[in-house]
């Protein structure tokens, strides 16, 4: 005797065997097929450009270094050229006191000696100060260091490299951004990386599709950077 419900059973299962067929057809293989082949070029895109974002995070780095070096070694240079100023500055101001004192006890001849020793710079803003009258006129500049015919070209030397390393100290802060931005775009990398290896383990192929769509996106934004970044 027939089992009642027995065809709507078979009919049940019959359509089963049809969906079955039809997700393991050619057509579902053809898609999953694509599918790993975009995941692969991806890959490889992926890898290129994580090895040369780290390259570049690299030699960014060795450039700040070096540039920090040379604005150290500058710096010193401008305070050599400072120190060495304030030297002959003090040297000057000595033998101007010792004239000062020698022209007070009617020494002329000796205080004229001691002009010959002023340095070249010095000697010329001397005798520029002598023309105000500044032993009898109070209005007359302090010393020759306040004339306007005083030159200290150690003292313009050591401003000249003060402002240089300055310049190289921040040239050397914007090398350093750039390797972090290099570093971070790494990490941006290293999270596609992430999510085509998490796609890989979906057996649900739309699942795996998103997220190999969500990689793509964050691959493109990553490529826009890197090309957009300065390289070494």
């Amino acid at each position: 005797m027939p089992r009642p419900g027995l065809p709507e059973e078979n009919a049940n299962r019959e359509v089963a065997s049809d969906l079955v067929e039809h997700s393991n057809g050619p057509g579902a293989r053809r898609r999953i097929e694509v599918t790993e082949i975009v995941e692969a070029v991806v890959l490889a895109v992926v890898a290129i450009a994580t090895a040369f974002s780290g390259f570049q995070a690299a030699k960014w780095d060795a450039v700040s270094s070096r540039d920090y070096a040379s604005s150290t070694h500058v710096r010193v240079m401008a305070e050599e050229a400072q120190l060495a100023s304030n030297q002959k500055l003090n040297y000057n101001s000595d033998l101007l006191g010792d004239w000062l004192l020698l022209n007070s006890l009617g020494d002329a001849r000796k205080a004229a000696l001691l002009t010959r020793r002023f340095t070249t710079p010095y000697a010329v803003a001397f005798r520029a100060w002598l023309k105000t009258d500044p032993l009898h006129d109070p209005r007359a500049p302090k010393g020759p260091e306040d004339m306007p015919q005083f030159r200290d070209p150690l003292a313009a030397q050591a401003d000249a490299l003060d402002a240089r390393a300055d310049a190289i100290y921040e040239t050397a802060v914007s090398d350093r951004e750039t390797s972090d931005r290099f570093v971070r775009l790494t990490v941006i990398l290293a999270a596609v990386l992430f999510l085509i290896a998490i796609g890989q383990r979906f057996s649900i192929r739309r699942v795996r599709f998103a997220v190999l769509v969500v990689a793509a996106v964050f691959l493109t934004y990553a490529l826009v950077l890197l090309f957009t970044y300065p390289w070494v």
